[in-house]
């Protein structure tokens, strides 16, 4: 079993140090965005970071703020640590695949109020400072040892992934001749449209030819060469598309 143990104040002493190494991935910047709500396109945007300052895409300032957080919170002084003050100074951006080495260090002890200074620093794997700063802290007085938590895994879900990857498996295949019941609405008929679009489908219009071209129209649709099949209601044109399937004029 792990256990995160403290250094209470009097076990602590100038120049004591502790650290953590971290390697930036997509899935960090990710769930720093969705914890932080920051959503700067700078941190999510390919396109938009390559036409940015630095022509890629960078993490949040704050997530090296984090792990400075997180070294004092578990490491240097550990649980029980009072955050009081922390300056952060950012000195170079972090792009995915750098490695940082988060380093806390005591500067001064107040014995009076147990408050301790520490310099705080995150340095890449070029030797670059990124983040320079001290946080003041109340140091825990009493001695801390306690199994080191589980987390749960997390898996992020980009919505519209499985989707998207369903439609990617067709591109190899012909549009699958449709016939498209009844689709006298805009978005009856602009699923139909949308699919041909995506050469899904070919579709065949099964319906009252007036109520869909009336559809088209209202919704700004170019119906251009889709086929209709001109039926006098719903009823009707359920049993003509049974009737194509069967007859083999259309595939589904």
């Amino acid at each position: 079993m792990h256990y995160i143990e403290n250094r209470t104040f009097d076990e602590m002493e100038v120049g004591q140090s502790a650290q953590l190494v971290r390697t930036l991935r997509r899935e960090d910047i990710e769930l720093f965005a969705i914890m932080s709500g920051d959503v700067n396109p700078t941190h999510l945007d390919e396109a938009f970071a390559q036409e940015g300052s630095f022509q890629r895409v960078i993490a949040h300032g704050m997530w090296g703020g984090a792990l400075v957080s997180a070294v004092l919170g578990t490491e240097l002084p550990g649980p029980g640590t009072i955050y009081l003050n922390q300056s952060l100074s950012f000195r170079h951006p972090v792009e995915i695949g750098d490695t940082l080495t988060v380093r806390v260090t005591v500067r001064e002890k107040n014995p009076e109020k147990k408050r301790v200074i520490l310099d705080c620093s995150c340095v890449n794997q070029a030797g670059d400072t990124v983040v320079l700063g001290e946080a003041e802290v109340i140091a825990p007085s009493k001695k801390v040892r306690r199994p080191k938590v589980s987390l749960p895994q997390v898996f992020l879900h980009e919505p519209g992934a499985r989707y998207k990857a369903l439609i990617d498996a067709t591109r190899d295949l012909a549009p699958a001749r449709t016939a498209v019941v009844h689709p006298c609405d805009a978005l009856s008929l602009s699923g139909a449209l949308e699919a041909a679009n995506l050469g899904l489908i070919t579709p065949v219009l099964v319906g009252p030819r007036a109520k869909i071209e009336a559809a088209a129209m209202e919704a700004g649709f170019d119906l251009g060469e889709i086929e209709i099949i001109d039926t006098p209601h719903s009823h009707a044109a359920a049993a003509m598309a049974v009737s194509l399937v069967r007859q083999a004029k259309v595939e589904a």
